[in-house]
């Protein structure tokens, strides 16, 4: 079975800065685009930010500037680095990723990290 497992979520100020990560394991053969999704209390899950195998990046328009995605393929593991936080960032955070296990490709989610931006 193939898992994602997110980690780094937490409790941080405004304009603090936090690092996820997402590391996949099990029968893997190859990992296309993996990104990071969030949802907020009340709210539909939205895109964060996606990068591609050849590290390709697309950011949703509210993270421009203060957000970065980046993925190790060796570690088969996503990073979204954040910094400024904004109270409107709180929300839980979740890895996907689109990859091929044993013969089929799909998507595969994390069950998330909860990322807190309060004073």
């Amino acid at each position: 079975q193939v898992q994602l497992v997110e980690s780094g979520g937490g409790l941080v100020q405004p304009g603090g800065s936090l690092r996820l990560s997402c590391a996949a394991s099990g029968s893997i053969f190859v990992i296309d685009a993996m990104g990071w999704y969030r949802q907020a209390p009340g709210k539909q899950r939205e895109l964060v930010a996606t990068i591609s195998s050849g590290g390709s990046t697309n950011y949703a328009d509210s993270v421009k500037g203060r957000f970065t995605i980046s993925r190790d393929n060796a570690e088969n593991t996503a990073y979204l680095e954040m910094s400024s936080l904004k109270p409107e960032d709180t929300a839980v955070y979740y890895c996907h990723a689109v990859l091929t296990s044993i013969a089929t490709t799909r998507d595969y989610w994390g069950k998330g990290t909860l990322v807190t931006v309060s004073s």
